[in-house]
């Protein structure tokens, strides 16, 4: 979940980064009694993600700037939208400018691709989610932007399910240990909320993973004949997710076999900034 505390400790140390000593150029080129207003304008269609995240870049930088945000986030927006107005010190405003638009284009690019990702999929049943691969220290605001595009939310961490992958089964082969009950002897020492997952990568990996008891199996790589057969097998024990090869080209095929979760890790690590531009126009109060 995206916080007010989580906002204003990522976008601090942005600003901070980004004038360090101040905004030299402002200081001495813009007088300090000048005033700006500024539109947040959409040069392409997109969904709209992290207007709280350019609110605070302005709020930090200076309290008299005003944001006013004119869509929410989530909404779809053609070329040529305003989507907020800013106005205050125009020194303030250009300080903030940069950070502002950095954080917004990016989550509002991702929201972008991910509700194309869920149009792909409409009407079957599967649904998009993220995985953990995020901008470290970014991945709050990435989050909150695949939400924002209708996706879903991946475990947070690695603190928060069990999630078995290769490298884990792996070593588990390595001391010719039964996978069954490797899983088994994990689910009974841990507390009785938390999800397990186990990642396979081949059609007769599925019934000794699921003879554990887990609550997802992920099929990763597979042909969309053994999504199909591999759906088949589980045949409602056990959500299934499928993962590795997914793009905009195959993910409405990929939904098609019947999988329950598609997880992306494009929404996040590929993703392009959409873009928006802030049109400043400024005025000097005359003495």
């Amino acid at each position: 979940m995206l916080t007010h505390a989580t906002i204003d400790r990522v976008v601090a140390a942005a600003l901070e980064e980004d004038a360090p000593w101040g905004d030299l150029t402002s200081e001495y080129l813009i007088p300090e009694n000048a005033v700006a207003r500024a539109d947040l304008s959409a040069r392409e269609a997109g969904v709209f993600s992290g207007g709280a995240v350019f609110e605070a870049a302005f709020r930090l930088t200076d309290p008299q700037v005003q944001v006013q945000l004119v869509v929410e986030d989530g909404e779809w927006f053609e070329p040529g939208a305003v989507l907020a107005v800013v106005s205050g010190p125009a020194r303030s405003v250009l300080t903030a400018e940069r950070i502002g638009l950095n954080f917004v284009q990016r989550m509002s690019g991702i929201a972008t691709i991910t509700g194309r990702y869920v149009a792909e999929v409409a009407h079957t049943g599967a649904r998009i989610a993220d995985t953990r691969k995020t901008t470290p220290g970014l991945r709050a605001f990435e989050r909150h932007a695949v939400v924002n595009g209708g996706g879903h939310n991946h475990r947070y961490s690695l603190s928060d399910a069990v999630m078995a992958k290769d490298n884990h089964l792996a070593v588990l082969a390595q001391k010719h240990a039964d996978v069954t009950e490797a899983l088994r002897a994990a689910i009974s020492r841990l507390p009785h909320t938390t999800h397990v997952e186990v990642e396979v990568d081949r059609l007769d990996q599925i019934e000794p993973v699921l003879a554990a008891g887990i609550g997802t199996i992920m099929l990763d790589n597979f042909s969309l004949d053994d999504l199909r057969r591999g759906v088949e097998v589980v045949a409602g024990r056990a959500t299934v997710e499928a993962s590795g090869g997914v793009n905009l080209e195959t993910v409405r095929a990929i939904a098609e076999t019947g999988v329950d979760v598609i997880s992306v890790g494009a929404l996040t690590h590929s993703a392009r900034a959409l873009d928006l531009g802030l049109d400043v126009r400024i005025e000097v109060a005359e003495d």
